[in-house]
C-alpha cells in the first residue's frame, strides 16, 4: 500500500541532482574582474583582444585567474578575473592606458570597467549552472534617474516637417514665399490667397500630425502649422521608448546582470546596475546624447558644418555638410547588412519610414551624383561614419555601399539600428548603494530565512516526532530546488525576494502540517497505521491543491499588474508553491514510504501524541 515504484524514486533522485548542482553555484561567491568593451560601436571586440589584454597584464606583472573572450547580447566584450580588489584595479589602469593609447578621442576605443564575476568552476559554468543575480539592494550597485528633453525631440519632429512639407507642397504644384521654423511652429508664406487654400487642403490630408490656422503676416498670408496634441504625446512615447532601447544597448557595454531601465513618470527613465563598481564610467557611457542623421555634403564649402570624416580605415579630411538635414535618426525603420548581388560587396540595407521615404525621394531626386553622409552625433560633436555618392532616387529602402568588410557593414548596420537617442537626456538624481550595504542586507536576510528555518524544524520535530523530521527534510528540499529553479532562470533576487522565501517556509510548513494532522485523525478514529498513512496523504493533498491554487492564482496577478520589487516578489512566490507542493507530497511520500512501508505490521507510528476520543493515547511506533 505505501511503497513508490522505482520510477518515482529516480524522479526524486534526479530532482535533488539537479538542485544540488543548480543550487551550488550561489555558494561560491564573486570575484573582481575587469571588462573591456568598445566604446564606439564602429570599434569591434573580438576574440583576438584576448591575447592583447594578456600581453598587457604580463607586461604590468599582473597576475589573472583567467582571461576570456564573452557575448553580452549582440556585443562582445573580454573579462580578466583577479584574486582581489587591488590587482583589479591596477589591472583597470593599466588596461585602460594600453588599449586606449593614441586613441583619436578623448574617450578612447574602449571603456575598461570595474565588474564582479562569479567563481563557479569552470565545469559548472560549462552546463548553465551560474548563481543567482543579485538585486541592487543586495549587491550594491548604481541608480540613476533620467529626465528626457522631450522638447527638444518635439523641435527635432518639426524640422522634419518642415523639410517635409516643401516636398509635398512641391509635389501639389502649390507656390509659397518661404516656409520658415520658429519655436514651436512652422510658418508658410503665400502671396495669393486660393494657393493657401490649397495648401491648406494638401497638408491636411497628407499630414495629419499638423494643426493649421490662419494668420496674417503684413503683405503676406501665412499659414502656421502645429503639432497635434496625439502627435506630441506619441513623439513623446515614441522617444522615451526609443532612449530605453538605445540606453539598454549601452548597458551592455557595462556587462551588468539583469539592470533595471524603465520608464517613470511622462518623460523620466529609471536605470538601476547592480554590481557596478566604476560609476564615473557607466555615468559616462549612459550619458552620451548621440543622434543619427543623413545630410548632403556641402560642395561649395560655404555656409555648413564640418565635421570628421570616419568613414574610411584612415582618416582623412574633415568633410563639410549642409545644414539642412535630410533624415533623422528617428525616421530609420530598420537596417540590415548584406552583399550586393551584382558587384559581391558588403552592404547596409536602410528601411525609412513614409515621411523619411518621402524626403529622401526629393533629396536624392535633385542631388544624382552628389555626395551624401550618414552623420552620428555624440556630446554635441558630429563624425561622418559613411559617406558615399547618389546614384540614383530611392525612396523609404535604399543601401548603402562602400569600401566595408563584412564586419563593418554588420557594425553599420548595428549603429543604424540602435545608436541614437531621440531626444537628450541629463541625470537628475543619482544614488550609489554601497557593496557594504548589500552585503549587510544579505547577511540580514539570510539569518531571518536560518532563524525561521530553525524555528520550524524544533516545532516539527518536537511536536510531530519522526514525522516532523521528515517534514524538515521535505523543507530542506524545497528550499534547495527552489534557489536551483531561481538559478537555472537567472532570476533576479531582492529583498522583496527573500521575504517571499521565508513565506515560502511558512506555507510549506502549512503542508505538512495538514498532512500530519490528517494521519492522525486517520490513527485517532481507528485506522491501522498503514492505512492511516495512505488515507492521510490522500485526503490531504486535495486540500493542499485547493489552498495552494488560490494562492497561486494571486501570486501570478501580482505578476502581471505589478512592477520592479513587486514583480521580483511574485516570480519566487509563484515558483515556491510549485516546490513546496512537489516537496511536501512527493518527497515527504516517498521518505515516509522508505521509513514505513517495508513494515508489514507496525504497533503505531511515531506523529506525536495521539489521543483517541475516550481519553486514552495511541501506542507509538
Amino acid at each position: 500500500m505505501n511503497r513508490y515504484a522505482l520510477w518515482k524514486y529516480l524522479i526524486i533522485a534526479v530532482a535533488l541532482l539537479f538542485g544540488g548542482v543548480y543550487t551550488a553555484p550561489n555558494f561560491f561567491g564573486e570575484a573582481p574582474a575587469v571588462q573591456v568593451s568598445a566604446a564606439k560601436p564602429t570599434v569591434k571586440v573580438d576574440p583576438g583582444l584576448v591575447r592583447r589584454v594578456e600581453d598587457v597584464l604580463k607586461v604590468a606583472k599582473l597576475d589573472s585567474d583567467g582571461v576570456y573572450y564573452d557575448t553580452i547580447g549582440q556585443l562582445g566584450t573580454v573579462r580578466a578575473r583577479f584574486k582581489d580588489t587591488t590587482t583589479q584595479f591596477a589591472a583597470r589602469d593599466a588596461l585602460d592606458k594600453s588599449l586606449n593609447a593614441g586613441a583619436k578621442s578623448e574617450e578612447g576605443d574602449y571603456t575598461v570597467a570595474s565588474s564582479l564575476v562569479s567563481r563557479s568552476p569552470r565545469w559548472l559554468t560549462s552546463i548553465q549552472a551560474l548563481p543567482m543575480y543579485l538585486g541592487l539592494d543586495l549587491r550594491g550597485g548604481v541608480h540613476f534617474l533620467f529626465q528626457v528633453n522631450t522638447d527638444e525631440a518635439l523641435e527635432k519632429r518639426l524640422d522634419t516637417l518642415a523639410t517635409d512639407l516643401r516636398t509635398l507642397l512641391r509635389e501639389k504644384s502649390v507656390r509659397h514665399a518661404g516656409i520658415a521654423r520658429s519655436a514651436g511652429q512652422i510658418e508658410i508664406r503665400f502671396r495669393e490667397a486660393d494657393m493657401r487654400v490649397h495648401a491648406e487642403d494638401a497638408i491636411r490630408a497628407g499630414m495629419t500630425e499638423l494643426s493649421l490656422r490662419e494668420e496674417a503676416g503684413g503683405d503676406d498670408l501665412l499659414l502656421v502649422a502645429t503639432l497635434t496634441i496625439s502627435a506630441r504625446r506619441d513623439i513623446a512615447s515614441s522617444a522615451i521608448k526609443q532612449n530605453i532601447t538605445t540606453l539598454q544597448n549601452r548597458v551592455n557595454e557595462l556587462g551588468v546582470a539583469e539592470p533595471t531601465i524603465q520608464q517613470q513618470g511622462a518623460d523620466r527613465i529609471v536605470v538601476q546596475l547592480p554590481g557596478v563598481q566604476d560609476v564615473a564610467r557607466a555615468k559616462r557611457i549612459l550619458g552620451r546624447t548621440a543622434t543619427l542623421e543623413i545630410r548632403l555634403v556641402d560642395d561649395t564649402k560655404s555656409s555648413g558644418i564640418t565635421v570628421p570624416d570616419r568613414s574610411r580605415t584612415t582618416e582623412g579630411p574633415p568633410v563639410m555638410l549642409k545644414r539642412d538635414i535630410a533624415v533623422t535618426g528617428t525616421q530609420l525603420v530598420n537596417a540590415q547588412a548584406g552583399i550586393d548581388q551584382q558587384t559581391q560587396q558588403p552592404i547596409v540595407s536602410v528601411r525609412l519610414n513614409e515621411a523619411g521615404g518621402r524626403s529622401m525621394r526629393a533629396v536624392t531626386r535633385d542631388n544624382l551624383g552628389k555626395l551624401m553622409a550618414i552623420v552620428l552625433y555624440e556630446r554635441g560633436k558630429g563624425e561622418a561614419i559613411s559617406v558615399a555618392t547618389i546614384r540614383g532616387e530611392f525612396g523609404n529602402q535604399f543601401q548603402i555601399s562602400g569600401s566595408f568588410s563584412v564586419q563593418e557593414s554588420n557594425d553599420l548596420a548595428l549603429l543604424i539600428r540602435a545608436g541614437s537617442l531621440a531626444a537628450p537626456m541629463e541625470i537628475v538624481e543619482e544614488r550609489l548603494i554601497g557593496p557594504s550595504l548589500g552585503e549587510e542586507n544579505i547577511r540580514a536576510g539570510f539569518l531571518s530565512t536560518v532563524y525561521g528555518f530553525s524555528a520550524i524544524a524544533v516545532f516539527m520535530i518536537l511536536y510531530y516526532r519522526v514525522f516532523g523530521l521528515i517534514s524538515v527534510v521535505g523543507l530542506s528540499v524545497n528550499l534547495m530546488l527552489l534557489i536551483g529553479l531561481l538559478s537555472v532562470l537567472q532570476a533576479t533576487l531582492t529583498l522583496p525576494g527573500i521575504a517571499a522565501i521565508a513565506l515560502t517556509l511558512g506555507m510549506a510548513i502549512d503542508a505538512n502540517v495538514l498532512i500530519n494532522e490528517r494521519v492522525r485523525e486517520e490513527l485517532r478514529g481507528g485506522r491501522p497505521p498503514q492505512q492511516a498513512i495512505h488515507e492521510g496523504y490522500e485526503k490531504a493533498f486535495a486540500t493542499i491543491i485547493d489552498s495552494n491554487i488560490t494562492t497561486l492564482i494571486a501570486g501570478i496577478f501580482l505578476f502581471l499588474l505589478g512592477s520592479g520589487p513587486v514583480r521580483g516578489f511574485a516570480v519566487v512566490h509563484c515558483l515556491g508553491i510549485l516546490t513546496s507542493i512537489f516537496s511536501a507530497v512527493f518527497v515527504s511520500r516517498g521518505i515516509v514510504n522508505l521509513v514505513y512501508g517495508a513494515r508489514k505490521k507496525l504497533a503505531g507510528l511515531s506523529v506525536g501524541q495521539v489521543w483517541r476520543p475516550n481519553g486514552s493515547a495511541i501506542a507509538k511506533a
